[in-house]
């Protein structure tokens, strides 16, 4: 493979995102180098999402433009990989109308991945390889990290829970939690390459160890991680309310390097449309949670994933959602309209939403989140904060940006050799979204 270049597009979420680092060490191993331009790759892989719609017609989208490439580089190897590929509908759509496509391979066989271009090679047909039941944990597959001073760290695999929205369990197969060894093992190479950050994944990092042969919880495992040596930040994700514990709570608190930042979906504040989500809590159960989690990391950021306009969702539900965002008063939110998906209960549910009114009650959700964001960073305006510098800003080749540990977006003037490094920075300007200052 000397002198061959690939491309990987990455769509969906963190998850996904690691996948690819490791894809990118399966291939660089191989002998490929890495390209941003399609025109000039001999591999390009799309590694998929199909949590929203959207992702999936943007996949298709993308495919059917690289059929006059295939055409006119016919040695071209061009594969789909990722959650879209776990669902039988979507690969029957990529058979029958993008047969351009050269290898078709899901969640659970990455790994496989030399095998199945070698197999293309000696049969020159499509060659689709899935495993169904993602059962068995593969280690020790290298990635190819974005960063060189901040890391994903995968600690569990799949969801049990079944929300009724939700598409995950049926792409990512049923939850598996890594041998803790293994995942320490993992972070302290890491550290000792010079990572400062990780960031520990999973569907559900609260239920991780459920299916060890042992008592072993997330907490265990937090407070096991934050021993390692030249790790300084410790981030994770995502936490299901049901799943987070009193034990937890205490361990964030007492764990010097777990970061004061904490991402809780709620989804809605409506009794009802919680329950028909099957989230398994009710508003008062989380606002319990939340209470909790304040009085032990007083100074913790909380954001939160919330769906507007679900099946049934009338305008006291949506009132809810309203108070609990109030009430909770979130540093930062991702927000959605609710999406049919197909394979999900809720695609089959009555009372579906207009899109008008899903977008009224969307545009009310951002105007209550906005200012709230805006007044929660009021608190920073002079006050020093410690940033690990991530990259230039996309904006001005003169401003660097980074994160405090409560997950604050900061821009400031300072040179790229800094990228990388814990710096302290005072901030002089607020805004909703992103602080500014300058480094002292």
């Amino acid at each position: 493979m000397k002198n061959k270049k690939y491309t990987i597009e990455t769509h969906g979420c963190q998850m996904n995102e690691h996948d690819s680092e490791k894809i990118s060490w399966i291939l660089e191993s191989m002998g490929y180098e890495w390209t941003d331009n399609k025109e000039e790759s001999d591999f390009i892989i799309y590694n998929t999402c199909l949590v929203r719609e959207n992702a999936e017609l943007k996949v298709y989208g993308q495919l059917g433009a690289l059929k006059d490439l295939k055409r006119r580089k016919p040695d071209i190897i061009l594969a789909v990989c990722g959650c879209m590929m776990q669902r039988e509908e979507a690969r029957n759509v990529i058979l029958s109308k993008y047969r351009h496509v050269d290898i078709i391979f899901g969640t659970g066989n990455i790994h496989k991945l030399p095998q199945l271009i070698n197999r293309y090679y000696q049969t020159n047909k499509t060659v689709v390889d899935i495993v169904e039941d993602n059962r068995e944990i593969v280690e020790d597959i290298e990635a190819n990290r974005k960063y060189s001073f901040k890391a994903f760290v995968n600690i569990m695999y799949g969801c049990n829970n079944f929300c009724t929205y939700c598409i995950v369990p049926y792409t990512r197969g049923r939850e598996k939690s890594r041998e803790p060894e293994n995942i320490i093992k993992e972070v302290d190479n890491l550290a000792k390459e010079g990572y400062k950050e990780i960031t520990l994944l999973g569907q559900n990092v609260n239920s991780y160890g459920k299916t060890l042969s042992y008592n072993y919880s997330f907490a265990d495992l937090l407070k096991n991680i934050n021993k390692i040596k030249g790790i300084e930040r410790i981030r994770f994700m995502t936490s299901h309310p049901k799943d987070l514990s009193e034990e937890l709570i205490e361990a964030m608190a007492e764990s010097d390097k777990v970061c004061e930042h904490l991402h809780l979906p709620v989804q809605s504040g409506s009794n009802k449309i919680l329950k028909a989500m099957n989230r398994k809590y009710t508003k008062e159960d989380y606002l319990i949670l939340i209470e909790k989690i304040k009085k032990a990391i007083p100074n913790i950021a909380i954001s939160t994933d919330i769906i507007v306009g679900f099946p049934g969702e009338t305008e006291e539900d949506f009132n809810e959602t309203l108070d609990l965002v109030k009430r909770v008063r979130y540093d930062s939110a991702f927000t959605f309209l609710y999406s049919i998906r197909e394979g999900t209960l809720a695609a089959k549910m009555e009372n579906q939403i207009p899109d008008k009114v899903k977008h009224d009650r969307f545009q009310r959700l951002l105007d209550t989140l906005y200012p709230i964001f805006y007044e929660n960073n009021l608190k920073y305006k002079d006050k020093v904060v410690e940033v690990l510098i991530e990259e230039v800003s996309k904006n001005n080749e003169n401003v660097l940006t980074g994160r405090s540990r409560d997950g604050k977006l900061i821009h400031f003037e300072g040179n790229k050799e800094l990228i990388g490094s814990l710096v302290n920075v005072r901030i002089e300007k607020i805004k909703s979204f992103t602080l500014e200052g300058y480094i002292i």
